[in-house]
């Protein structure tokens, strides 16, 4: 009777062991694939100077709307700017990749959803060239100059996305 008992116990114990490696790897699968749609939903990498105060502000603009950027401060940044081939009259202090597409410079986050959430046939990313007043990371108050946003397009001709002529357009 003894050694049923104890061949009793060593069966609890490697059932008991084996629902919770189960339990435990359930769990973890889980996490991970919660993580990983986390990511996927919002995976967006930013390249900017790791002292640019204006492109830390825009990062903000975009984590107020649900993303959640990877940052990373490349030696050189224009590496990045011509492995998306943005040309420099296109160009800003910041360069952000989400997916296969490219943002470049103070785009407001409603212009990034709006193209994310139907990106057009052709396209390559959007663009916002200099640092415009009042742009999201660029704000000074009521100041505000006038913008365009451009879509950067995979035949290099880039179009008018959107025109910003008022600082309320852009939210």
């Amino acid at each position: 009777m003894k050694s049923c008992i104890h061949i009793m116990g060593f069966r609890l114990i490697v059932c008991l062991s084996v629902v919770v490696f189960f339990l435990i790897m359930s769990a973890s699968l889980n996490a991970d694939d919660l993580t990983n749609q986390r990511g996927n939903h919002h995976t967006t990498t930013v390249y900017k100077s790791p002292t640019c105060g204006c492109c830390g502000r825009w990062i903000e603009h975009l984590e107020s709307a649900g993303f959640h950027p990877l940052v990373k401060h490349p030696k050189n940044l224009n590496t990045i700017k011509n492995q998306f081939n943005i040309e420099p009259q296109y160009q800003s202090c910041h360069t952000a990749v989400h997916n296969d597409y490219v943002f470049e410079g103070h785009i407001p986050v409603k212009f990034i959803q709006q193209f994310l959430a139907n990106p057009p046939a052709g396209a390559a990313g959007l663009a916002v060239p200099a640092m415009p007043l009042g742009s999201p990371g660029m704000e000074a108050g009521q100041r505000f100059t006038p913008y365009t946003v451009y879509q950067l397009n995979m035949d290099g001709e880039p179009t008018v996305y959107a025109t910003i002529s008022r600082i309320q357009e852009q939210y």
